[in-house]
């Protein structure tokens, strides 16, 4: 997932937005922690579930990773409420299917799916668990994504 993710960071550019959905477990934020390794930003990448938002400047002038666990949040009105600067930013949303009314008109939507005999926990497992595949189905949608 990382590496997937360190991927992904060589196509983003300011104003994109990544939607990232699947169960716990399924490498969410270790997919956003390769986005933000390759974007060269200011770490560690860790889950915001407890502070919903967490911005990673550029440690090389490049644009800044914004990292959103919408997790608790029920409507794309308390996402646009966390006042994200998507124009200016790569904005990564974990539990974000179906929070993109009205905030977005372009977005790219990745899906994981794991193993279906894998944990349930409430909890991310650490990265050394995380070695099982993945499938991963990556959907562009709206103009920034047509020619892709």
């Amino acid at each position: 997932m990382h590496t997937l993710g360190l991927e992904l960071a060589t196509v983003l550019r300011a104003g994109d937005l990544v939607v990232l959905s699947g169960p716990l477990g399924a490498g969410k934020t270790t997919l956003t922690r390769g986005i933000g390794d390759g974007m060269d930003v200011r770490g560690p990448v860790t889950s915001p579930t407890f502070v919903l938002a967490r911005t990673h400047p550029s440690l090389s002038g490049g644009v800044p990773l914004v990292h959103v666990d919408a997790y608790r949040l029920s409507s794309a009105l308390e996402l646009d409420d966390l006042d994200i600067d998507f124009a200016r930013s790569v904005v990564v949303v974990e539990w974000g299917s179906g929070m993109l009314d009205g905030v977005a008109e372009s977005w790219l939507e990745v899906a994981i799916e794991r193993p279906t005999g894998a944990d349930e926990r409430m909890t991310e497992p650490a990265d050394d668990e995380l070695d099982e595949p993945r499938t991963v189905t990556i959907t562009g949608y709206g103009p920034r994504w047509a020619q892709a």
